[in-house]
């Protein structure tokens, strides 16, 4: 594969962009400090106190801890002691006592534990252990989702596009949470790496990718759109169109039903998994403590309007937190309907990510969601081939991924 001049060039991008990230994130702390707690929004100077982490020991760890943060605490629990780790924080429901880990789909952190397997070598202590083992499987699903990006867009941007569109989602204002203790890196890793297979008609080892990207995230199950229609466009469905006395007295279409089913395989496999004791506890933690749902239209609907109210607010930390949210979901959509034409797989499975993630409740983490959303890198690129473009969205985006990798590293709010 290194044989490739163009996936070579990638891989190295890659190795430089890591290695610069962490860097970065390890030199901004020991160059300044800022004041806390952080004012951005209502509910974050309770939780940002310079001893709001004292009781959280998973993110207190000195190892790699520029890239430990927020939800990092619950996989990192879950990989090294499991679901029911004391050490987490809990409520009780209906009588239960459930940790909050069980708001976290098991993916990341059951690949997390298998990498940091091997590593227990190196003599680290087991929350180390699970950090760098952590940070390893987030920045090769970001190298995995950075050349299925490569794949899916070569052919009509050549490679030069191909390799523009991988660049521009590691150096997406949030494309840092690619390489910290966060699910971002491997759910774009599986469900970029699903929709470009699905593109080259390997709809089995897609659907398999399609199903552990949804064990990874919820809105993993959004690559049912995508695999359902790919599933349409061969026709084989008519085969099922047929009268019940045709179906008894001629052979049954067992290759056209297994694959419809294989086609439905991600919303088979969320079925499965909220039907278990994991997505049962997970519904009640979402619902009684983190206060998110599937279409919470109005609930959704008033905290946008606020935040959108707060542009004009006198609080302009808040103002520029919305400006970013409200720009990156302005440009997720203006990305998907241009390129609902040409990449309809892609675009309409964005579009899926987009509004499930805006009507979940809080209005809140749009642009680190938007990293989950091909279409706008692919949209990017093709702007990219005008160098003045490229050379602007290169800067402003490096700069504001700047600021917010260096919030993240102090424990501050970035989404």
């Amino acid at each position: 594969m290194l044989r490739n001049s163009s996936i070579r060039a990638i891989v190295f991008i890659w190795i430089a962009w890591v290695v610069i990230v962490l860097g970065y994130q390890a030199i901004v702390p020991a160059r300044y400090t800022i004041s806390k707690p952080d004012n951005v929004l209502s509910w974050t100077p309770r939780e940002t106190r310079p001893t709001s982490q004292d009781d959280q020991p998973y993110l207190l760890d000195p190892f790699l801890n520029a890239q430990v943060s927020w939800d990092s605490e619950f996989y990192l629990s879950i990989a090294t002691l499991g679901y029911d780790d004391p050490q987490v924080r809990s409520i009780s429901v209906l009588g239960t006592t459930l940790s909050l880990n069980y708001a976290f789909f098991p993916m990341y952190s059951y690949t997390v534990r298998l990498v940091a397997l091997p590593l227990s070598i190196l003599g680290l202590s087991p929350i180390a252990t699970s950090t760098l083992a952590a940070v390893i499987v987030s920045a090769l699903g970001a190298l995995a989702a950075m050349l299925a990006l490569y794949d899916m867009t070569r052919d009509e941007l050549s490679d030069a596009g191909g390799i523009r569109a991988a660049f521009y989602l590691i150096i997406f204002p949030t494309g840092f949470f690619l390489v910290q203790v966060y699910t971002e890196g491997l759910f774009v890793g599986l469900a970029f790496t699903s929709l470009a297979l699905m593109r080259r008609n390997h709809r089995g080892w897609a659907a398999l990718l399609a199903v552990f990207a949804t064990w990874t995230r919820a809105v993993g199950v959004a690559l049912v759109i995508p695999l359902a229609i790919t599933w349409l466009r061969t026709g084989e469905w008519t085969d099922l169109d047929m009268e019940w006395k045709q179906i008894i007295t001629q052979r049954f279409p067992w290759r056209t039903l297994r694959n419809g089913l294989i086609g439905f395989a991600p919303l088979i496999a969320f079925i499965v998994w909220k039907l278990s004791w994991w997505g049962a506890a997970f519904s009640l933690i979402e619902d009684n403590f983190f206060g998110r749902g599937l279409f919470a239209f109005n609930v959704s609907f008033n905290n946008w309007a606020a935040g959108l109210r707060s542009l004009s607010g006198a609080n302009s930390q808040t103002a520029v937190y919305y400006a970013i949210e409200f720009g990156a979901i302005v440009l997720g959509f203006v990305a998907c309907l241009s390129l609902r034409r040409r990449y309809p797989e892609l675009a309409w499975f964005g579009l899926a990510v987009i509004i499930l993630s805006m009507t979940s409740g809080p209005a809140q983490g749009m642009h680190r969601y938007l990293l989950a959303v091909p279409p706008v890198f692919v949209y990017l690129s093709h702007l990219g081939r005008h160098p003045a473009f490229d050379r602007a969205w290169t800067t402003a985006s490096v700069l504001l991924m700047g600021m917010l990798a260096a919030l993240f590293a102090f424990d501050m709010w970035v989404g």
